[in-house]
């Protein structure tokens, strides 16, 4: 990417100092938002970089630290690595070491929305006050959108509340500069402590305490990669938290330099964290799970796994191609305008995108529609028709399948029906029990091939070495063909990894490619696939804890023998 020039100009533009939390992407606050979407330029550090650049609209020019960030210095401590970055390139960028408020300023000179994105928060966890100060001393207008501090967010995600009923003091230190007269203050306070240091630097902030006045049995928890899915927590007293760090084998580490926070304070809470760790008892609590589907089916149901904690991981195993002849769509479509139809029925998104793909190369919009009734299969389906342009008539009121929309379906009458004809565009390989229903309820039916689906082309090596090397903790299966094509492109999933799938079919179809099925919906939904999955990583949890059992991820249990494929 070639360096976007920020040449000074006469109109002075504005600067927003963002704070991006601390690492959570749910945790940016509204009006964070709001200033992202409407920026012309985006200065963050590297850490919150893809935090924020999701609600950046397109073409924004972005700033960013061009170093590996496990190397940078702490935030506000040293001058940043800049490389500015024209959004609309891809090539490599030049580096350009600059200081971060003078570029600021020039971009906002040149009558620029400039947001300065920082992780935690502008006033607490960064230095960003001096940068404001340049732009006060240059006249250049800037507001401020705090964000959550990350001495408040990471305790709070970890379960540990900073002060209980009796309102105890509670004092913020950054260990990476505390002097020895702040060390002696907290020291001499009976309060709640949270220390910013890093993680091969606990136990010497622990030692600061304790000479200065602390107990050594005074409690403590260490918290690193706070908010997120890598979030880990221990709980020890000042005087052993370094060897419960070391028996944790944590430390010695080559990457003892991650930020961490920890709470000290007889009123934190820390005796109570196995009640108050919500976070991190979530059911699928940094399970890495594979979504063997397009990247528009998947969406809703990878906001579901994160709500369980997991991080799903998408990989296509299908690609959605033109009917090889595509006269019969053709002759379809233009029937729906002629009135030939007196239904249409979509059975999935790719359906309704293959129509809308035709109407859009016919010049034609949703009003086509006009006196047709429209069904589509589920919720999904029928929120691609409504962004269509198009609310559906007829939704399943119970299973979202093919059967689910044929019990609600109405019979043909002659009496009420002037056309007697259903226009049902789908794929190639679709089942033929819609078409069956349609027939015994008294319907014609135009079955009309919209789409071809065909496999996949495999997905990066990383993945598939991790799909064999047992690097995922879960799959889920949300039809045969996932499981087909999946094996097929990727090859079949290691034996720790557990399989869920949707239906009795599909399992059928797992086991007879070698894999034992441990979840099954009670229902074919891929919410209730889902819910299921994370029903599985709660027990498994609980079982876990009630054995006294340290509770791990699938993928980091390595039995000796591989696991056989269930014969019942």
């Amino acid at each position: 990417m070639s360096p976007t020039t920020l040449s000074a100009g006469p109109e002075h533009g504005h600067v927003t100092f963002l704070g991006a939390g601390p690492g959570d992407p749910g945790l940016l606050t509204l009006r964070a938002v709001e200033a992202l979407a409407s920026a012309d330029v985006l200065v963050a550090e590297h850490e919150v970089l893809d935090v924020v650049r999701q609600h950046a609209r397109q073409g924004v020019s972005e700033v960013h630290t061009d170093s590996d960030p496990s190397q940078d210095p702490a935030p506000g401590t040293g001058t940043p690595q800049l490389t500015v970055v024209d959004g609309t390139s891809t090539a490599a960028a030049t580096p350009a070491v600059r200081d971060a408020a003078h570029l600021v300023m020039e971009a906002a000179r040149g009558g620029r929305r400039v947001v300065r994105a920082v992780s935690g928060d502008p006033g607490l966890d960064t230095y960003a006050a001096e940068e404001m100060l340049a732009c006060a001393a240059a006249g250049v207008p800037f507001e401020v959108v705090p964000g959550i501090a990350s001495a408040v967010g990471v305790p709070a995600y970890a379960g540990v509340p900073l002060r209980d009923a009796q309102g105890a003091d509670v004092r913020f230190v950054d260990a990476r500069t505390a002097s020895d007269r702040c060390w002696t203050e907290v020291g001499a306070s009976d309060g709640t402590v949270v220390v910013s240091t890093t993680l091969d630097s606990v136990a010497a902030a622990a030692g600061e305490l304790v000479s200065a006045g602390r107990k050594p049995d005074t409690p403590m928890t260490v918290t690193v990669a706070g908010t997120t899915t890598r979030q880990r927590t221990w709980t020890a007293t000042l005087g052993t938290i370094a060897q419960t760090l070391k028996q944790a084998k944590v430390l010695p580490s080559p990457d003892g330099g991650r930020p961490v926070i920890a709470v000290v304070g007889e009123r934190s809470a820390a005796a109570q964290r196995d009640q108050l760790a919500w976070f991190e008892s979530k059911p699928l609590f940094g399970w890495k799970v594979l979504v063997p589907r397009t990247k528009e089916q998947a969406a809703s149901l990878s906001d579901q796994l994160r709500s369980y904690g997991a991080v799903p991981h998408e990989v296509p195993t299908i690609a959605v191609e033109p009917p090889r002849t595509p006269q019969q769509m053709e002759r379809a479509v233009k029937g729906l305008v002629t009135g030939r139809y007196e239904w249409i029925a979509f059975t999935s998104v790719n359906a309704v995108k293959a129509v809308r793909e035709k109407f859009e190369e016919y010049g034609l919009d949703a009003r086509a529609f006009a006196g047709i009734k429209v069904a589509a299969v589920g919720e999904q389906t029928a929120k691609a028709l409504i962004a269509f342009g198009v609310k559906p008539d007829l939704v399943p009121s119970g299973e979202q399948s093919a059967a689910g929309l044929l019990e609600d379906w109405p019979p043909y009458d002659p009496v009420f029906d002037p056309i007697d004809r259903v226009f049902l565009p789908r794929a190639d390989i679709a089942t033929e029990t819609l078409v069956a229903g349609l027939i015994e309820l008294g319907w014609e039916v135009d079955d009309v091939t919209a789409y071809r689906t065909v496999r996949a082309s495999p997905p990066p090596a990383e993945t598939r070495e991790a799909i064999k090397g047992g690097g995922f903790d879960a799959v889920l299966f949300t039809s045969s063909s996932t499981v087909r094509n999946l094996v097929g492109i990727a090859g079949k999933p290691h034996n720790v990894t557990v399989i869920a799938c949707i239906g009795p079919a599909t399992a059928k179809t797992a086991e007879e490619h070698g894999l034992r099925v441990d979840v099954m919906a009670p229902e074919p939904s891929v919410h209730k696939l889902a819910e299921a999955l994370a029903d599985f990583g709660a027990k498994r949890r609980a079982a876990a804890v009630e054995a006294g059992d340290p509770v791990t991820r699938p993928s980091e249990r390595r039995p000796g023998a591989r696991r056989r494929r269930s014969t019942t």
